[in-house]
């Protein structure tokens, strides 16, 4: 008798820097427009895009948010399978306020979690991720990296792309991810 294996679909060829899908390291915050308790974990199922921001950034992080917006948009339909985080670097200046100005002014509103928290429980979320946030807690600079961490719907971290990745590539590379579910 002859036995035929089941061959395991390959996993898509993405943009950015490959993280070979580790199970991306779970955290609780709170959504700074709605004031809820969001957990990473709660977006299994769905493709999840995640930025480390600041609402007062002068320049990456306006362009990382329209990067976002603009991966959003081209996404049509297909962006219900998609969940958009930003996690802020900046406990002291990421009031809910601050946040519902910024995902205004970059026409994100409520279709993206912006999360905040108290500065220990950040730095432990960017630790997690390897992300750099640097600066005096109350100046309005904060340095940072501009890591976006796309992670599967299986909860697996898959890629790591930066505010520079084109959006046509940051798309298939979310639609990749989508087919795979």
């Amino acid at each position: 008798a002859i036995v035929l294996a089941a061959c395991a679909p390959q996993a898509a060829r993405l943009h950015g820097t490959e993280l070979g899908g580790k199970e991306a390291p779970d955290f609780t915050l709170t959504d700074g427009q709605s004031g809820a308790s969001i957990t990473l974990s709660s977006f299994r199922g769905r493709v999840v895009a995640m930025a480390f921001l600041y609402t007062r950034c002068p320049d990456v992080c306006p362009l990382t948010a329209g990067k976002l917006r603009a991966a959003q948009k081209a996404l049509g339909a297909d962006a219900e399978g998609v969940v958009l985080l930003a996690v802020s670097v900046d406990p002291n200046g990421d009031t809910p306020s601050a946040v519902r100005a910024f995902s205004a002014a970059h026409d994100l509103g409520t279709s993206w979690h912006y999360l905040i928290g108290p500065r220990a429980r950040l730095q432990s979320v960017w630790g997690l991720y390897g992300v750099g946030a640097f600066g005096a807690p109350t100046g309005p600079q904060v340095d940072h990296n501009d890591a976006i961490f796309v992670i599967d719907a299986k909860g697996r971290e898959r890629e790591i792309v930066h505010s520079d990745i084109a959006v046509e590539d940051l798309v298939a590379d979310l639609r990749a991810l989508l087919k795979e579910r």
